[in-house]
């Protein structure tokens, strides 16, 4: 790629409430080219045809060029590279981030979603190109405040695109462990929507076997329906693992923290001495 291009090569992005995306690149020439998002293949498998997007890039009102990305199509699950192909036929290239304005997702945890979320974060990957995070869930257990004592860690979520009714559950589920759960009963708002529970340490390191164990934190909304992830989805922070760390506790030799996984997952990790 020549320097021209290496300069040229940046794409910023605006996104609104809704999930659209409007992607902005400095002037040039708009016939032919065209912006991909392409979702990214998962270790040690091909790459898919036919999960790319492509979006004619069109002249702007400021003099440069952009393309939308509206809330259709609805991205996959994954995470989606974007890439510029100058003409048909040219070889994609990745793109450098530009300004990325995403304050209209900052407050996104505070609005209901009725239906199934469908959630894009548009983000700087680890060696400085741009990509669009995306989940897409039938229905979603926001994470909120998180509350760690001596004792026990309480946690408050919201549910979008489903409702606590009877019989209703959160299970920590252990990773791994063939099943193995461990029930608690969630304290419902109001609304039905809003909840929170509280953990136990002593109860959670007790149900943990040696060396490192990991709870996944779920809640089934009502018998016999499916579990819905506890996470944390709805705002401008793409991958939370590194960056929202909670303080851990020791109980009886056990060590015990909550943290956010890959994924955005709310889990809880206990190690116990072998």
């Amino acid at each position: 790629m020549s320097t021209e291009h290496e300069e040229h090569a940046r794409v910023g992005c605006t996104v609104d409430a809704d999930g659209r995306i409007v992607f902005g690149l400095a002037a040039g020439p708009a016939e032919g080219r065209r912006l991909l998002l392409r979702l990214r293949p998962k270790k040690e498998q091909p790459e898919k045809a036919e999960v790319l997007h492509s979006l004619a890039l069109e002249p702007d009102e400021e003099g440069g060029l952009s393309a939308v990305l509206g809330p259709e199509p609805v991205l996959a699950e994954g995470r989606w590279d974007v890439y510029l192909l100058r003409e048909p036929g040219a070889e994609r290239e990745r793109l450098r981030p530009g300004l990325l304005d995403l304050r209209a997702l900052v407050d996104g945890h505070l609005r209901d979603r009725r239906s199934s979320p469908a959630v894009r974060i548009p983000y700087v990957t680890r060696d400085g190109h741009l990509a669009v995070r995306a989940w897409l869930r039938t229905a979603h257990a926001e994470a909120g405040g998180i509350d760690v004592t001596e004792r026990s860690t309480t946690v408050a979520a919201r549910l979008h695109g489903a409702t606590l009714l009877e019989g209703a559950v959160v299970l920590l589920r252990l990773r791994g462990g063939q099943g193995t759960a461990l029930t608690l009963k969630p304290r419902p708002e109001g609304d039905g929507r809003g909840f929170s529970f509280t953990v136990g340490h002593e109860e959670l390191a007790a149900a943990s076997g040696p060396g490192r164990s990991v709870w996944n934190v779920c809640v089934r909304p009502a018998a016999r329906t499916p579990l819905v992830r506890v996470a944390r989805l709805l705002d401008d922070v793409a991958d939370r693992k590194e960056v929202f760390v909670y303080p851990q506790v020791t109980v009886g030799g056990a060590v015990l923290r909550p943290y956010y996984t890959a994924d955005n997952g709310l889990s809880v990790e206990v190690a116990k001495a072998g």
